[in-house]
């Protein structure tokens, strides 16, 4: 049974690296938002793992944090 990503990271860092689609689905946001922000190098960090693009939930919470704080100012 598949968890829904944005619960898993409100409740705590997830135990495994994100994909773009968990990103998106996450933020709200479309996928093409998600590859837009990382061809831009405006979103969270990412890596490849051969092909595949990854995202440290660690990195993806401090983003956020990152932008409210932004917003908030």
């Amino acid at each position: 049974m598949p968890t829904d990503p944005r619960a898993t990271l409100r409740a705590g860092l997830p135990d495994r690296y994100l994909t773009p689609e968990d990103l998106a689905a996450m933020l709200a946001v479309p996928i093409e938002t998600v590859y837009h922000w990382r061809k831009q190098r405006m979103g969270p960090s990412g890596f490849r793992v051969g092909r595949h693009v990854r995202y440290d939930p660690a990195a993806v919470r401090a983003w956020v944090d990152q932008q409210t704080a932004r917003d908030t100012a």
